[in-house]
């Protein structure tokens, strides 16, 4: 081979490995740029998906923000209805205690008086059979018509039963008087079971025989030595009505669906009310029935506003929640329920005797 061709290849070679030089320095140049690159758009997603995170995170926040402030304003919607509801019905049992108690005071007093001037006359009749016992026979053809000598044997049972009714009167009227203390807004101590026999008052004509129940519902109480107790007395006159009312539905439920047999003494629809002392600090009130009973999926939402399983029209779904609220939330109490479907069921209310200072 020539000298010449020997250089050329030589040159070309030369110029070859210069040319795939610059090709690879641009190869690695291109490479540290996408390197750069990459890194750029994993730091600028990293960014976004903390963005997105902490988006999601102020969202989910945000969300409960919102959840809660909804329940609370449910809350307080149960609260104000209910407490109108109870502060209308509060006003109306006042009012009707008052007109009734204004004309039965007139007639209490003045049953002494009229009770006086019938033995005064009765005396009298007495004094002119000794003096004349052989009246004319106009007089003793009216003796016989008015039949006088019943009228002087009955005239005492008259009276007392008389007196009877108007002392029931006035412990219906004190019975409602003190039912609608639901306008007291400080702690005090008060009565238990006055609270709860004034609740029965109200409820008395739905205990009494009917059609549907031609026996009524009886009634047990089983009062224990309980303490005057520091509380809202007309809020837990409320629970006991809500508690109170809920178990005559119940019984007038199971009677319709057969579950409640009146021929058995044992069966008849029942509501037994017992009182204790658990401690130096607590009370419990248990209320009792043995109407239809609950299903336990039912009362695992018995407590919660707006739910109900009666039927459109009949139920509101606040009692028992507002009672839960007033109990637990007021009082610093417990209310429980135990039921078994077909049996009846039980509240079992707890309440501090002295109640801590709330600010």
């Amino acid at each position: 081979m020539e000298a010449t061709d020997y250089e050329s290849k030589i040159k070309q070679l030369e110029k070859t490995v210069r040319i795939l030089k610059k090709k690879l320095g641009r190869s690695e140049a291109d490479r540290e740029q996408m390197e750069t690159a990459g890194e750029l758009r994993e730091l600028v997603l990293k960014g976004v998906i903390r963005d997105l995170e902490e988006s999601q995170n102020t969202l989910e926040k945000r969300g409960q923000e919102l959840e809660s402030a909804l329940a609370n304003l449910k809350s307080l919607q149960v609260k104000l209805v209910e407490s109108e509801k109870m502060s209308a019905l509060g006003v109306l049992v006042a009012g009707i205690a008052h007109e009734i108690n204004n004309p039965v005071n007139f007639i209490y007093g003045n049953l002494d008086h009229a009770y006086g001037y019938i033995q005064d006359l009765l005396k009298l009749i007495k004094i002119y059979q000794h003096y004349y016992p052989q009246p004319i026979p106009e007089i003793q053809e009216e003796i016989e018509n008015i039949e006088l000598d019943y009228i002087q044997e009955d005239a005492q049972r008259l009276f007392q039963s008389m007196n009877m009714g108007a002392e029931r009167i006035h412990q219906i009227v004190r019975s409602l008087r003190t039912f609608s203390r639901l306008d007291e807004s400080e702690f005090k101590s008060a009565d238990i079971h006055a609270g709860i026999d004034s609740t029965l008052v109200i409820l008395n004509n739905r205990l009494q025989p009917n059609p549907q129940n031609y026996q009524g519902v009886k009634l047990i109480k089983n009062y224990g030595q309980l303490p005057l107790v520091e509380c809202y007395p007309g809020q837990l006159n409320q629970v006991f009505m809500n508690i109170l009312s809920n178990a005559i539905d119940a019984l007038e439920e199971g009677l319709k669906k057969n579950k409640i047999q009146q021929l058995n003494k044992s069966s008849f629809p029942s509501i037994h009310i017992e009182t204790e002392v658990i401690n130096q600090e607590w009370i419990r009130i248990i209320i009792t029935d043995n109407g239809c009973g609950i299903e336990q999926k039912v009362q695992k939402k018995l407590f919660d506003p707006f739910f109900t399983t009666k039927d459109v029209g009949k139920g509101t779904g606040l009692g028992l929640s507002v009672s839960y609220q007033i109990i637990v939330d007021l009082h610093g109490g417990k209310l429980k329920c135990n039921s078994s479907p077909e049996i009846g069921t039980k509240f079992v209310i707890t309440v501090p005797i002295k109640q801590k200072t709330y600010t």
